[in-house]
């Protein structure tokens, strides 16, 4: 195969791996979901360092740790053509083009995570950090 055929062939395996990585979602929300009645304060620290915020009552409880996180498009609508995009601009620039196309615009989410006294995950959930700003930048 010459040249420009293994380039094509390069760039279609690309979009394919691209778009089949694009369909899961936020990494975290898989975390999560799975972890319920599962992971411990221990194992969520150790793999997101500590929250940014922490709210444990004095007398026992339910304790809530909050995460900041900044999410792009991609990580929030798996199927949107932002994954697609990057996964083209991803195999341009390994064929020589590199810098090509617009940047990532990056949104603020939280998430909530409740811990039992046994300090177990028992809900958790993702909220946008200012409610209606995604909606609001891609109104346009």
């Amino acid at each position: 195969m010459k040249g420009a055929g293994r380039s094509l062939v390069t760039v279609c395996m690309l979009l394919l791996a691209g778009t089949l990585l694009a369909c899961g979602g936020p990494w975290r929300d898989g975390y999560f979901k799975k972890g319920v009645d599962r992971l411990t304060q221990e194992e969520v620290t150790e793999t997101l360092g500590p929250p940014h915020t922490v709210k444990t009552p004095v007398l026992g409880g339910d304790s809530v740790w909050t995460y900041r996180v900044p999410l792009a498009e991609k990580e929030l609508s798996p199927l949107h053509f932002a994954a697609l995009a990057n996964a083209t601009s991803q195999a341009t620039s390994l064929i020589g083009k590199p810098g090509e196309g617009p940047k990532e615009m990056l949104y603020c989410y939280r998430y909530i995570l409740t811990f039992n006294e046994q300090k177990i995950l028992t809900q958790w959930k993702r909220e946008e950090c200012a409610p209606g700003t995604h909606d609001s930048l891609n109104a346009r």
